[in-house]
């Protein structure tokens, strides 16, 4: 057989694969073929959703399962050697992996990232490298140059059978801190976005680093009871009686892994200190969760228990890093190890993505003057100056104003699902029980059914914190709405959260990528693709900022003749998170800054309270986000020109690439991948049309043609009158089709079996009346280029 005849998999099977296992690659442990690495990303299309492409590899080399080191990259033997190495070297940057090969079948061609003076060289078939000749290049890349530090890398994963393996970015940590460990590093910082998996990524690196014998006792450090509870009872409970949680001042030192909350270990007078029952010396590993909280303050007393500690290793896990003039993870930790954002994991689609639909108040857009001798609910007369948004539910409450924000939530759920999972983030906790009181009166006819359709779930309230477990579980229904202040910021798993409402002011970035981590959790079972933020306050404004899924930049201002010395002074964000756990008031933390963020403020503003206000919605937008997630500040039309326009560069190049194609449906699909929202341009210009008349109406500025007159267009020329009687039914009803739907319903064999072609017959005489399946395929071609000749 003639080689350039092959297809890629041809190649792969006949010639890649035996020359791996030449080289002494087990092929049921060492390569895996076609690896999809990511999930593809979600594209929205108004209410429905669908996945993008998937990255996918040709094959992958691992030293050991997990232990990715090369990439091989196949393409056909009529292509160069080297086609595929640009594709490579891409994935191998996304992958971090060093050894990059392109191939297509004939030799190899080796990207060696380990070797700067000869990067690339062609090799034969015969002569693939063996695991063993580039483990020990990778060794000595990675600068592990000692047999305790071998031992680390080398270690397994823990498998429990249920077939779970890390995802390529949880591989990416694990191996990157292990790496790390094994060099010398002692503090080591990781930054994943909410929803990435934290904490099966830290059982992965605390149970390799155990079972390595490195790291014999281990702490792992949270700030919540429920995110101790959740962490033992989830990804940890393979340690099983090894493990303890450290509770009601009691300590045991015969365990090996250990669970604390620091309110916990840490106490107002010298003897409540219970870290202090461990010597400094007695663990060798601390895992701080949520480290952009109390341990990012070198003054906090949470900080003093890893400085007490400060011979064992610490690895400090966030999403959101703090960067503040008076604090920072990366002055503690160092550069983080490795970053996995919301946006990565959104390309991925391992995230969920997000629409954001702004609401304006009147009073919020206007402000807000009372009219003289104005009294609140009290009778007390209302001092006279303008409020505005700040002011609502912080030292000003308009009844009205509530009303109306609870109302704009009732009407956004009769829209969607009154069902959906939803979070309502308030200004406190006084503000989370009006905004409840307000949307069970909106949703009567629900409540009476169940009045834990809504809760209030704030950190006071003990009947609200017991469901929030319920809250969080798919497999519950009630709670349905949630209002809450601070409780449920961070560390809740809301997997089905589809609508989170912002009706207070944000000041933090940390706390605004918090609050929208409680929407990116994927749940495909559960309909939880994607969610909708309903924004009354501008608090997504913060989108826009460099800070929201940038690089952190540290902030140190320091005085003339002061030195670098990583010693920084002042207040913590005392604004950033507020009271969450109730806190025993034998048992709470020291902090001469007040900072710790459990400690409820006790001098807050008193509020007035009035009503009888004329409170109106002005007006509600979408807002509509680029593919790197980025706010579109120009209008939607514009900004789709120049998308389509970097797609195709003229009018007709982008009726040659139309009209040449086999399928349509492949470059819509391919459009939105682009980020082009493709919905949104339909209903702007006129969702009578198809995307062909869009595209050439916005990008090109041709008069669009409904898919209507299309189709009349084609009725017109008598077109069908050279095929047979059942044939031209057949076309027919596809034109009615495409003008009803759109031409991708026509384009699958799918079509044949919907209403009212399957009264012409069974798919299989469909076909037979027009000659064969080619000669059926052919007439359908032939019918798009009748629709699309009048461009």
């Amino acid at each position: 057989m003639n080689k350039k005849l092959f297809s890629e998999r041809d190649i792969c099977t006949k010639y890649i694969t035996p020359a791996l296992e030449n080289a002494g690659w087990d092929k049921f442990k060492q390569f895996r073929e076609e690896v999809n690495f990511t999930d593809g990303r979600i594209i929205v299309q108004g209410k429905l959703s669908t996945r993008g492409k998937k990255k996918r590899a040709d094959y992958i080399l691992y030293y050991k399962p997990n232990i990715p080191i090369g990439i091989i990259e196949v393409k056909e033997n009529n292509q160069n050697v080297g086609s595929g190495m640009q594709q490579a070297l891409n994935y191998a940057d996304i992958l971090n992996l060093p050894f990059v090969f392109s191939t297509n079948g004939d030799s190899f061609l080796f990207h060696d990232k380990t070797n700067t003076q000869n990067i690339e060289t062609e090799i034969q078939m015969e002569n693939f490298p063996s695991p063993e000749e580039l483990w020990n290049k990778y060794l000595e890349y990675k600068e592990v140059k000692t047999e305790e530090g071998k031992q680390i890398v080398e270690q397994d994963y823990f498998f429990d059978g249920s077939g779970k393996t890390p995802r390529y970015y949880q591989q990416n940590a694990i191996n990157l801190t292990l790496e790390a460990i094994a060099k010398g590093q002692n503090r080591i910082l990781l930054v994943m976005a909410t929803g990435t998996g934290k904490t099966y990524t830290a059982f992965q690196i605390v149970h390799r680093l155990w079972k390595s014998k490195s790291k014999k006792r281990i702490l792992f450090l949270a700030d919540r009871n429920a995110l101790i509870d959740q962490t033992k009872r989830g990804d940890f409970k393979h340690f099983r009686d090894k493990m303890t949680i450290v509770q009601k001042r009691q300590v045991d030192k015969s365990y090996e892994v250990y669970l604390a909350i620091y309110q916990g270990l840490t106490g107002n007078e010298e003897d409540k200190n219970i870290f202090k029952q461990f010597s400094p010396e007695f663990f060798d590993l601390i895992v701080i969760d949520e480290c952009h909280r109390g341990s990012a303050n070198e003054d906090s007393a949470w900080r003093e228990v890893l400085s007490y500690f400060k011979t064992a290793t610490q690895i400090g896990l966030t999403a959101t890093p703090k960067e503040t003039e008076e604090v920072s993870n990366t002055e503690y930790f160092g550069d983080p190890v490795y970053t996995y954002t919301l946006k990565q994991g959104i390309d991925d689609g391992f995230l969920a993505p997000y629409q954001v639909v702004r609401v304006t108040v009147s009073v919020d857009a206007e402000g807000w003057r009372p009219e003289k001798d104005k009294t609140d609910k009290q009778g007390n007369t209302v001092e006279d100056r303008i409020y505005n948004r700040k002011d609502y539910d912080r030292n000003l409450v308009i009844d009205e104003r509530t009303e109306k924000v609870a109302n704009k939530v009732t009407e956004f759920l009769k829209s969607t699902d009154r069902f959906n999972k939803t979070i309502v983030f308030c200004r406190d906790v006084d503000h989370a029980e009006r905004m409840r009181s307000a949307l069970a009166t909106l949703n009567t006819d629900l409540v009476a059914q169940n009045h834990k359709y809504v809760m209030r779930i704030t950190g006071d309230n003990d009947e609200g914190k017991r469901e929030l477990d319920n809250f969080i579980d798919p497999e519950q229904t009630y709670p349905v709405i949630a209002t809450t202040s601070e409780l449920m910021t961070t560390g809740v798993d809301a997997q089905t959260c589809k609508l989170i409402v912002l009706d207070t002011e944000i000041g933090s970035m940390t706390k605004f990528k918090q609050i929208v981590g409680r929407g990116t959790r994927v749940n495909e079972e559960f309909g939880k693709l994607y969610f909708t933020i309903l924004d009354f306050r501008n608090a997504t404004d913060l989108f826009a900022d460099p800070m929201f899924d940038g690089n952190p930049e540290r902030i140190k201002i320091i005085d003339e003749d002061e030195k670098l010395d990583g010693n920084f002074e002042g207040e913590n964000d005392s604004n950033d998170q507020e009271s969450s756990e109730p806190i025993d008031k034998n048992n709470k933390a020291s902090d001469p800054n007040n900072e710790d963020p459990y400690t409820e403020k006790k001098t807050k503003p008193s509020k007035v309270y009035v009503n009888g206000v004329d409170v109106s919605i002005l007006n509600t937008r979408e807002l509509y986000f680029d593919k790197n997630g980025k706010p579109v500040t120009i209008s939607l039309k514009d900004y789709s020109r120049q998308l389509i326009q970097e797609q195709f560069s003229t009018l007709d190049n982008f009726l040659n690439i139309w009209t040449n194609s086999e399928r349509k449906d492949a470059i819509i699909q391919e459009i939105h991948e682009q980020g082009i929202p493709v919905t949104d341009l339909l209903e702007a210009v006129n969702k009578e049309c198809d995307l062909f008349d869009i595209i050439c109406h916005v990008a090109f500025d041709q008069k669009p043609l409904t898919r209507k007159e299309r189709a009349n267009n084609v009725k017109k020329r008598n077109y069908f009158s050279k095929y047979g009687d059942q044939a031209r039914k057949v076309l027919e009803a596809l034109v009615d089709k495409y003008a009803d739907e759109g031409i991708e319903n026509i384009e699958s064999m799918e079509v044949l079996k919907l209403k009212p072609i399957d009264q012409l017959g069974t798919p299989k005489e469909i076909i037979k009346n027009f000659g064969g399946r080619n000669e059926y395929l052919d007439a359908l071609k032939e019918l798009e280029q009748e629709i699309y000749s009048i461009a």
